[in-house]
């Protein structure tokens, strides 16, 4: 149908009360996978790579077959570069042709978070048709180059998180509210649902300017997934979910079929489990037929 950024199927998902899914992929084989199952479901889908991946596939090859699958599905498609923690790269990225990007510099001081964050948004906004993800306080765990330990942490201040939105005007904003990167070490981790809804009622009380995110979502159960949309959560990230899925069916598929050495299998092996996990998610998102 189109391709488009980040921000415009985010502000009908805010306004309609669902989340937009946002699939990390690393090869060919998981960008079809998560294109067919957004497909299936009628669903606006948001394409991440972070930045080893998009290094190692190459910039101009994964946009172009980006394009390919977006150009020519029904449904609106975004391609976004996650948590880069460098300024030059996100340029380097908004220049070959992703439609949203995030500036990760939530590490930094605040200050410098934010002179960076505004710097990436104006290359960007000059550019045109591309939007910008920025990030305050620290999500724990590990994401690609990206590693906070648990007491490096810090929750996103609601107050702050409005200066911050005005100051850099970040399309979208992704504030740190206890959900972690990888894998969960407890079934019920202490996320603040009120700090994500006192946020949101805070930047969108108005009408919907500034759509949230939400990163972290490998792991959290279904009910944690549907109360941080209602509390404002208009892009859910999944990324560990897909790369555990695609290592396990490709180890289950050898173990059961060791003496046979075609990949083409593997791969149809691989796409069907990232399609299952990708229409699952879009079902717990309530972005089905929002496309």
């Amino acid at each position: 149908m189109s391709i488009v950024t980040a921000k415009e199927i985010m502000l009908e998902a805010a306004e309609g009360k669902y989340a937009v899914g946002a699939f990390n992929i690393t090869n060919l084989i998981q960008m079809e996978a998560v294109v067919e199952a957004a497909v299936e479901k009628k669903a606006p889908l948001i394409i991440q790579t972070s930045v080893t991946p998009s290094k190692f596939l190459g910039l101009e090859i994964l946009v172009s077959i980006y394009r390919i699958l977006a150009e020519s599905a029904p449904i609106p498609i975004c391609l976004h570069l996650d948590h880069s923690t460098s300024v030059e790269y996100c340029k380097q990225c908004a220049d070959a042709g992703y439609t949203n990007i995030m500036i990760d510099a939530s590490k930094q001081a605040y200050e410098e978070n934010i002179s960076q964050t505004k710097e990436v948004v104006e290359y960007c906004h000059g550019i045109g048709g591309i939007s910008v993800e920025g990030e305050l306080g620290t999500v724990s765990g590990v994401e690609d180059q990206v590693k906070v330990a648990e007491d490096e942490a810090a929750l996103c201040n609601p107050e702050q998180a409005v200066e911050f939105v005005e100051r850099t005007s970040v399309d979208i904003f992704a504030p740190a509210i206890g959900t972690a990167h990888g894998v969960y070490k407890t079934k019920n981790p202490k996320v603040d649902f009120e700090r994500l809804g006192k946020i949101n009622q805070m930047l969108n009380g108005n009408g919907i300017k500034t759509p949230l995110v939400v990163h972290g979502g490998t792991g959290l159960s279904k009910e944690y997934a549907i109360k941080l949309v209602e509390m404002g959560g208009a892009k859910f990230n999944v990324s560990t979910e897909l790369k555990r899925t695609m290592i396990d069916a490709t180890y289950d598929y050898i173990s059961e079929n060791r003496e046979q050495y075609n990949p083409g299998k593997i791969d149809v092996v691989v796409k069907d489990a990232i399609r299952q996990v990708v229409a699952r998610w879009i079902d717990i998102l309530g972005s089905a037929g929002k496309a």
